[in-house]
């Protein structure tokens, strides 16, 4: 597990996303995650509608299912699901902002709430099935949100985690150089590896029952952002003041380093499906990848 030399916890996640908010939305849109790209021709908005599609896919969604987004950022995410599956949906932030967000731009069939993933206060076994979209890596305690999507998940319930991991055998260089520093500039309190991630699921009781790399088909996200921002520092003099006066201007830094994380092999972007066993509805889907 890679851990920055300054901790971080909820409140830093926090305020990382709310100052930062405006840079967010201007450099990379409501979808604040990686981009999937499979054919490479796709827009950058095709392409983040494409991992929340992957993410549905492999949850083998149905009408009406009650869903959970664990760190669900301005609720984009649930908003597409709801559309093309017709899901409930339940996100969680801890974003002032981008809870305000989500209630600016609401829909009947999502419920965002403010609220820390950790104490969600969900019922046991009320939800069919539930999502994490690069949010586990600000958790403080990753066992504890293994442990909570568990509990919250009825029998035969599914989890996708899509997740920034540190590469097993990344060398000293590309640790003190490129992971910690994206830990801490990033406020992430720590970054597994593929296999740290397996272990806390499995030990929280779920079944892992795919994963894929496809880091060579998100990389790209990073080189279009730092594109952007560029662009964005020259023309706009809001984006400009920002950055240059925000606790978490030092942000910026992490493209660059995230763009050569990916291409050194540091780091890697997995997706997890798992399961929790036990008789649940019956689902039919292609969403599996052996």
């Amino acid at each position: 597990m890679i851990v920055p030399d300054i901790s971080q916890n909820a409140v830093a996640v926090a305020d990382h996303y709310d100052e930062l908010d405006p840079i967010y939305r201007s450099v990379w849109g409501e979808h604040v995650h990686h981009g999937l790209w499979t054919t490479g021709r796709e827009t950058p908005a095709e392409a983040v509608e494409a991992l929340v599609d992957t993410v549905g896919d492999r949850l083998h969604l149905e009408p009406d299912d009650a869903c959970v987004d664990i760190g669900c950022g301005y609720g984009s995410t649930a908003r597409r699901l709801v559309a093309t599956r017709k899901v409930r949906v339940t996100g969680f932030t801890l974003s002032a902002g981008q809870a305000d967000y989500a209630a600016a731009h609401a829909d009947p069939h999502v419920d965002v709430r403010l609220r820390n993933w950790l104490v969600n206060g969900l019922a046991e076994g009320s939800a069919d099935a539930a999502w994490s979209i690069e949010s586990s890596e600000h958790m403080v305690d990753k066992p504890g949100f293994f442990a909570e999507a568990h509990r919250v998940l009825s029998p035969g319930g599914r989890l996708v985690v899509c997740v920034w991991l540190a590469d097993a055998n990344a060398g000293g260089w590309q640790v003190r150089h490129l992971l910690e520093p994206i830990c801490r500039e990033g406020r992430l309190p720590s970054m597994g590896t593929r296999e740290e991630y397996e272990a806390m699921a499995v030990a929280a009781g779920f079944e892992v029952t795919d994963y894929e790399d496809v880091s060579s088909r998100v990389a790209r996200t990073w080189t279009i952002c730092a594109r952007r921002l560029g662009r964005a520092l020259l023309v706009d003099r809001d984006t400009r003041r920002l950055a240059l006066r925000a606790r978490n201007r030092i942000f910026g830094l992490s493209m660059l380093r995230l763009i050569l994380a990916y291409r050194t092999g540091a780091m890697h972007y997995g997706i997890f499906t798992l399961s929790k066993p036990g008789e649940g509805p019956a689902r039919s889907g292609a969403g599996d990848q052996s």
